[in-house]
Formats: C-alpha cells, structure tokens, sequence
C-alpha cells in the first residue's frame, strides 16, 4: 500500500501554459512547482523537447494525463499509456495524474472527459484499468473528480462514497478538484461538506481551482476566470481537513496579466500557511 502522508510536500503551484513561458521561467522563486498537460510532450518536436528541459531545470514537473481513459468499459488507451510512461520516467515526478473518465468508447475518441458510471461495473472497470496504469508506470497516482451535467440513471452510489472506494481499492491518490467539487454542488444543489466527509483523510495529496462562468442557469467548468470567492473558503476546509502536498491553479482562458496568475498563486500558499499546511 502507497503511503500517501510520505510524498514531498510541493507547495503552490501553477498550470503551466505556453503563452506565459518566460514569465513563469523568471517567477521560478514564486512559483514552487507546475503541472504541465501531458499530452502537450508525448509526442515533442527539438522544440517543445527543449523547453521540457528547460522547466525541468527550474521546478519540480507533475504530469496530468487527458486521454489515458481509464473509466473505459473496453480497457485504456495502451498507445497513450506507453507514451506516458516515458514522459514520467523522464520528468521523475512523485507523483502523476489522470481524471476518473473515460475519452474513448468503441474505438472512437469523444473529444472530452465523460462522467464514468457510479455504479459496481464502473467502478471494476476503473479499477481494473488503474492496475494496468499503476503496473506500467512505477509512481503513485492520483486520480481526478470532474464535472458533470445531469445525473445519470444509471448511477447508483454517491459520488463521494464511490470515490472513497476507488481510491481504496485502487491505491491511489485523489487529485481533489475543488472547483469542480463547487461547480457539481452549485450545479446538483449538494452539501460539499458533506462530500469530503466522505474522503479518506489520507489520500487527498493535490488540489486544482480556478473559476468559471454561469451560462443557461449552470456553472460551468471552464477555467476562464479568477477563482472566486466561494472556492477559496471551500479550500480553505479542505486544507483544514487534509494534509494536501500541493495545489494547482489551472487558467486555461481569458488569460489576465501574469502577475494576477501570481497573486493567486501567493493567496493559496497564504491560505494552506493559516491552515497549518507547508509551514
């Protein structure tokens, strides 16, 4: 069994993105690790391959996977999975991470992260796929909520007690996406307290938040805005409650001046420290 409370803690991070790469190459003192998507390095030409290099010369890099699909029915993507392993071995993170999805279904590729079955099939399913992940690629992993649009009628466990099991069973960790735990609340009109009571305390290691935009009477998840008052005091409990080793800001749009991204990035180190987190 991973021993979760042992990995390093990394501190506040950032999502890397490419529009900001020098800026976040001279902030490498305000910035104490990124996540960097995977997929954009599978596959690198000379170029991306220096700046891999690069990044890797000033932090500490996490891997987070996109299309591994580990909620498929069918089995995972075994070509991305060899692509990953090569990424990680190169990058030696602690840790790396994928989202309780699937990104592909009867050989075709969705486009998006799908919501898996909260049910007893999906949760063998997914188990069964994280196995095969966690065999191929020697370094823990965590695994990610998302969001989703309606309730399936095919969902027959909550969420949170379907998580708990899966990271159980799995041995994994949880990549705790607190805006998405707000956005599903907001959306579902559930208690996310309630929802963390429900974690294994020890298995919470990272955290993302961001904000998004309300469109058609729903919040949607689309990391396009500063991260809003609601998500800070709901990490706030989250860091009171786990001893999370790190957090990511992930702005994928709408992209305001650096220096904002920082601010935000200062705020979260600010908020674990009142927690008694990276002190």
């Amino acid at each position: 069994m991973t021993d979760f409370n042992q990995l390093p803690p990394l501190g506040s991070g950032l999502g890397f993105r490419l529009p900001f790469t020098e800026q976040v190459l001279a902030a490498h003192a305000e910035v104490d690790f990124l996540e960097i998507t995977a997929d954009h390095f599978l596959e690198a030409d000379v170029r991306r391959d220096r700046l891999l290099e690069r990044l890797r010369e000033k932090f500490t890099l996490i891997p987070h996977g996109l299309n591994l699909s580990l909620g498929s029915a069918e089995g995972l993507n075994t070509g991305y999975l060899a692509q990953l392993r090569t990424l990680v071995e190169r990058v030696d993170p602690p840790w790396w991470s994928e989202h309780i999805s699937f990104t592909q279904a009867g050989g075709v590729e969705i486009g998006h992260l799908s919501p898996v079955p909260f049910n007893r099939q999906g949760l063998d399913a997914l188990c069964e796929n994280v196995r095969i992940a966690r065999e191929t690629i020697a370094r823990p992993l965590i695994l990610e909520n998302i969001t989703y649009t309606m309730q399936l009628p095919w969902n027959k466990i909550d969420e949170g007690e379907f998580l708990a099991e899966l990271l159980e069973r799995s041995d994994c960790g949880l990549l705790l996406d607190v805006t998405n735990l707000y956005t599903n609340s907001e959306n579902h009109e559930y208690d996310a307290s309630h929802f963390l009571d429900q974690l294994p305390a020890d298995r919470v290691v990272q955290l993302h938040y961001v904000g998004g935009e309300h469109l058609d009477g729903q919040l949607i998840d689309n990391h396009s805005q500063d991260t809003p008052e609601p998500v800070w005091e709901l990490m706030r409990e989250v860091f009171r409650r786990f001893p999370v080793k790190g957090a990511i800001l992930e702005r994928d749009g709408n992209f305001p001046e650096f220096n904002s991204l920082l601010a935000e990035v200062s705020r979260c180190r600010e908020v674990a420290a009142e927690m008694g987190r990276w002190t």
